[in-house]
Formats: structure tokens, sequence, C-alpha cells
């Protein structure tokens, strides 16, 4: 069972924070399921409608981990 800040993960809807989440997040690791949450959690508002815009227009091609926004934030936030 996956947690995230005491929520379980499995039975949590597919929002979070007001945010749509690809079904297939929920097939990642628990430790890239909280790496995603914490990049939606610090998205400000521009950012927030580009990843619906995206998640919209791509539907079920659209993967989070590949997508510009997570991978530079990634990048920032290892280094």
């Amino acid at each position: 069972m996956l947690f995230y800040n005491r929520v379980n993960i499995e039975t949590m809807s597919s929002t979070f924070e007001g945010l749509s989440i690809p079904s297939n997040v929920f097939n990642y690791s628990e430790e890239l399921q909280r790496s995603i949450f914490d990049y939606l959690k610090q998205l400000n508002d521009d950012e927030r409608k580009a990843y619906t815009i995206a998640l919209n227009h791509l539907g079920s091609s659209f993967n989070i981990i590949r997508s510009t926004g997570y991978v530079s934030w990634k990048k920032r936030v290892s280094s």
C-alpha cells in the first residue's frame, strides 16, 4: 500500500490539489509517486494551466515523468 502525506494513494481519487492525475502514476514506485506529487504541489498558476492543457490535449499519451516541466524541476531539486 502506498502512502503520500498519510493519504493512501491507492484509494486516492484521480485528482491532487485540484489537478487531474494520469492513472499510470499509480503504477510507479512509491518514491517516484512522491516525487511527482512534490512536483505538482509546487506548480504556480501558469504551470498548473500548462500541465492541465498538456494532459487534456495528449490524454493517455501524456507522461509526466517525461514532461519538460517535471524533468527541469527534477534537475533543479537534484543539484
